[in-house]
């Protein structure tokens, strides 16, 4: 990648995280306390016996929520500052502003992945192709959950109305799926609900993965299969359908 390329990048994390996480910490530390909350309340409910699927779920949420808060700040840039108007008329591509703007959310959440990895160390035991698959699993929901936001961030006229978009993102990938125990605590037919959401599929493969639940392998396959076909496909219509130049 070009030296401009990676200065560019290096803007969008520079101004929508490094600046905020300096000049207003409480942002850091709402972004900080946000997947804790619900790993001790899971902890103490079981009396400690799903620390380690609690953990996952706290990496699994994370990813999921930083993705799509991503269009809040797209929509914020570009209604309120006038930003993306500036981005459209400079030598940066539609795409680099938008791994930018990606690679910031990741910042924004990096202490907390600090201190659940550390987490991690001390109760989790994985082999290395477990560890190879959770970071895939990870690595997808964040892809997942950008795409939603970069085209909510194009239809969203009003940071406001973005904010009533991610409240019900938020709660059908985050608060239904079953991200910090296994869906075998959910009864029937509110457990088949579930699989409306993509996050099951993703916290299915990461519960199996550290034997919280036991997966078959045509079980497996069908997880991942139905995880990367949504990332693919909200992909390509982010790519396809996401407004750069206002017609």
């Amino acid at each position: 990648m070009k030296r401009s390329k990676i200065n560019q990048l290096l803007a969008s994390v520079l101004v929508n995280s490094i600046y905020a996480m300096k000049n207003y910490p409480v942002i850091t530390l709402n972004t900080f306390l946000a997947p804790f909350s619900l790993l001790i309340v899971i902890d103490l409910i079981s009396r400690g016996s799903l620390i380690t699927a609690s953990i996952l779920g706290g990496f699994l949420m994370q990813m999921t929520s930083s993705g799509l808060s991503l269009q809040g700040d797209l929509v914020h840039f570009k209604v309120d500052f006038k930003l993306q108007d500036m981005v459209v008329t400079s030598p940066t591509s539609a795409l680099i502003y938008y791994l930018g703007m990606a690679l910031s959310e990741l910042i924004y959440v990096l202490p907390s992945l600090l201190v659940l990895l550390l987490l991690a160390l001390i109760y989790i035991k994985v082999t290395f192709i477990g560890i190879i698959s959770i970071i895939s699993v990870l690595v997808m929901m964040f892809a997942l959950s950008t795409s939603m936001g970069f085209m909510i961030s194009s239809w969203a006229s009003d940071i406001t109305e973005s904010w009533g978009f991610s409240g019900i993102l938020s709660t059908v990938l985050s608060t239904l799926p079953p991200v910090y125990y296994p869906i075998s605590y959910i009864p029937y037919p509110f457990r088949l609900m579930a699989y409306i959401s993509p996050t099951t599929y993703a916290a299915e493969l990461l519960q199996s993965q550290i034997g919280v639940i036991r997966l078959s392998g045509a079980m497996a396959a069908i997880d991942w299969a139905v995880l990367a076909g949504i990332t693919i496909i909200l992909a390509i219509i982010s790519i396809k359908r996401t407004r750069w130049r206002d017609s």
